[in-house]
């Protein structure tokens, strides 16, 4: 079970996230949207969502480059296993709770409106809810983290993070003695990863997909006087 979960549903959610975006693109180019509702309640929209989409997308940068950067770097930078796991501890803390007071702002936001409830798709709950409980997942593994502050635990998930992207078959049994909640973590973050093409979440691919995105004119939508 070990294997099969962390050295091939890997890349097994990778497959789906690649071709059911695009399988979703060429096909229901129409419900490529973020779907926002903010003409039905504009309460408490704009704080939670700057804290939420700014959390997590350094949260995902932070382990994009945290787990695929090579240990050689690391360690030609002067920057030792222990320092980069609490510099990890630290900033994931810090961007991992911004996340979630920004997500738990917006699902009660649309706990709170009836026009929202109506409008909430089972999608939407299984996409807050996944998020929701990944990020307290990982919120978790800090505790677990700061009695292994000697940097052993982080290389291994570098290296099994590495493993994986080079498609070496020995990936598996390097987290194959990891804490429970370090896997259970993983494996959401890799099975969000899965429900990504079939929720709003694609509209994540027109912010990466442009450089003009960025810089575009704000869109001026007028309330009818």
């Amino acid at each position: 079970m070990n294997d099969f979960l962390f050295g091939i549903y890997p890349y097994i959610a990778l497959a789906i996230f690649l071709f059911g975006s695009l399988v979703r693109f060429e096909r229901e180019q129409y419900s490529w949207k973020s779907e926002s509702t903010q003409l039905i309640r504009r309460g408490q929209l704009r704080l939670g969502s700057y804290l939420f989409h700014i959390g997590i997308l350094m949260v995902f940068v932070g382990h994009l480059g945290g787990l695929l950067t090579p240990l050689a770097l690391w360690d030609a930078l002067g920057v030792s296993h222990g320092v980069k796991q609490m510099i990890a501890m630290v900033a994931g803390g810090v961007f991992g709770s911004m996340a979630l007071v920004g997500l738990a702002l917006m699902i009660y936001r649309r706990v709170s409106d009836a026009r929202l409830r109506a409008m909430t798709t089972w999608r939407d709950k299984l996409t807050l809810g996944w998020i929701g409980v990944t990020l307290l997942l990982g919120l978790s593994t800090i505790l677990v983290s700061r009695d292994h502050l000697d940097g052993h635990m982080m290389t291994l998930f570098m290296a099994w993070a590495q493993h994986i992207v080079t498609c070496r078959p020995d990936a598996a049994a390097l987290v194959a003695d990891a804490p429970m909640v370090f896997k259970l973590h993983m494996l959401m973050g890799m099975t969000l990863f899965v429900i990504f093409p079939f929720t709003r979440l694609v509209h994540v691919w027109s912010g990466f997909g442009t450089a003009s995105y960025l810089l575009r004119a704000w869109q001026v939508v007028r309330p009818r006087q």
